[in-house]
Formats: C-alpha cells, structure tokens, sequence
C-alpha cells in the first residue's frame, strides 16, 4: 500500500498499465456489472437538476425506465447508483450506444458539447479504479479491479504503451484530490517503482 495524504492507495493501482481500448471492449463497464454506477451523496443532486439537459441523449427506452425507477436508485449492497435497464446487470440508463456498438455516456456528451459542466459519476472516471471514501476520519481507498476479459485488451494496450493506471487515470485523480495530491501520488509512485526495480 501507498499512503498520500488520507488515502491509501493500493500497489497494484503504481504497478499495472493501463489504458481504455473502446474499439474492443465498447465501454464494457457501462453495461456489465452487478448494479448501476454507484454515487456520491453530492451527485444526487446534480443528476436531478442537470437531467432535463441530458435527456435529449437519451434513448426512449432509457427515458422510460428512468421515469418508472427514478434518476438513481439505492441498492442494498452499493448504495445509490445509476438505474439500468432491465435487471441489475444491463446497461446503464445513461449510457448510449453509438453507430458502432461503442457505449458512452449521456453525461459526458453532454459535457463534451459544452451542455453542462459535469463530466460523470466520479466512480465511473475512476474506473477500474475503485476509490471509496473513508467513514468518520478512517482513510479514503484506491484498488485497482479490472474486468478479467472485459478489460483485457485495455491491460494489453497499457502494457504496450507503458501507461501505468494512475497515470491513464490522472484526470478523474486530479478532479477528486486536487493537482498537489496527484504530484505527490506520482512522487510516491515512482520512488515505489525504483525501489522495486533496483530490488
């Protein structure tokens, strides 16, 4: 484990290369998974007040489910998430598929276009990536997880590029922690892997 500040960071997030292949995967993660996208009590409201700009990215189908489920849901196990289509494991309501079978994000085209300025759920830029926020004090965590066959073709693509995933990840790192926290991570990354090497 790697500690900055007030979170711990796990080694495999340093050590492992990673970088998105959506040729080949589609975006993936936007559909396989055992619930929505989980959220942040704070994005809440944001989904509510910035939904009405969102929707004409949506499918009518999205519109529907969203309309009977809600903009977000609570799951036992996750806590709030996004709603999906159908049961647990479809895609998530927010999540569109374009002419060549890749999914994407409503929120984040709407962002792209200059709609709004909230790019997505924080859980879903982090990816694979999964950051979770301390309780009263105890330190927030950082564990890298991806998908074993989903995200294959990603950790090829890292590998070949020599992209570590904290690195590939630096934007959603930044938008939670703050630039200082990710000089320092990246400070803190490359001692552990000179250490490492040399040992």
């Amino acid at each position: 484990m790697i500690a900055v500040d007030n979170v711990l960071i796990s080694n495999d997030v340093v050590e492992e290369q990673f970088v998105c292949d959506l040729v080949k995967c589609k975006g993936g993660c936007c559909e396989e998974g055992d619930a929505g996208a989980p959220l942040e009590d704070a994005e809440l409201d944001l989904i509510v007040d910035l939904y009405e700009k969102v929707v004409p990215y949506l499918t009518p189908e999205s519109i529907a489910e969203i309309e009977r489920k809600g903009k977000y849901v609570y799951h036992r196990e996750f806590g709030w998430v996004t709603p999906t289509l159908g049961n647990d494991n479809e895609i998530c309501v927010y999540g569109i598929r374009d002419s060549k079978g890749i999914i994407k994000c409503a929120f984040e085209q709407a962002y792209n276009d200059g709609v709004i300025g909230w790019k997505k759920p924080i859980s879903c830029h982090f990816f694979p990536i999964i950051q979770k926020n301390g309780r009263d004090g105890e330190f927030d965590h950082m564990n890298y997880e991806p998908r074993e066959v989903l995200c294959k073709p990603a950790c090829g693509l890292g590998k070949k590029l020599k992209v570590p995933a904290y690195q590939f990840l630096k934007e959603p790192i930044i938008r939670k922690y703050g630039e200082a926290f990710y000089e320092a991570l990246d400070n803190a990354a490359k001692l552990y892997l000179k250490d490492n090497k040399e040992g």
